[in-house]
């Protein structure tokens, strides 16, 4: 969970004359969102500390901006994960190029062009092996993080039938 107020401050205070990075800059001014919404900032307060915060070089500059505001604000947001565009753009390579290019591959071939029927069928039973698998990694993937790989507790001797 994204740490806010003093947490914040005395994390980047601690850092104190390392430079901060855009990204933490966002964070701040996240918290400096969260805040005004609750009514904690003014419009003017909020816009100043905004200034700030866009200002700051360091982490100990950035860390004065939500000194006073208290930690644990409802409402704040985990930072987004970075590789998230990514992961997307890798399952559309899994979902449409690669059984494409497999397609291709997997073509018969011979004197003369492919029928369009073996072409179609073909591409539909390669689609749908690929898309098979991929409902199969899902779940399992699903099935791994509800479990989170703990066996289910046990009974205690002598309990039950």
């Amino acid at each position: 969970m994204t740490a806010s107020g003093d947490e914040m401050a005395a994390g980047m205070a601690g850092r104190g004359r390392l430079r901060a990075s855009h990204a933490d800059r966002e964070q701040v001014i996240g918290t400096l969102k969260t805040a005004f919404v609750q009514g904690r900032l003014t419009g003017e307060e909020f816009d100043a500390r905004v200034e700030q915060a866009y200002a700051s070089r360091t982490y100990a500059e950035l860390a004065e901006v939500t000194t006073d505001i208290p930690t644990g604000l409802a409402g704040t947001k985990p930072p987004r994960d970075p590789w998230r565009a990514t992961k997307l753009a890798w399952r559309a390579v899994y979902a449409i190029i690669l059984p494409a290019i497999v397609t291709l591959i997997a073509l018969p071939g011979g004197p003369g062009s492919p029928s369009v029927e073996t072409v179609i069928t073909t591409a539909g039973v390669t689609y749908l092996l690929f898309w098979m698998c991929g409902v199969v990694v899902m779940v399992g993937s699903r099935h791994q993080k509800r479990s989170a790989g703990q066996l289910p507790p046990r009974s205690a001797p002598g309990a039950g039938g």
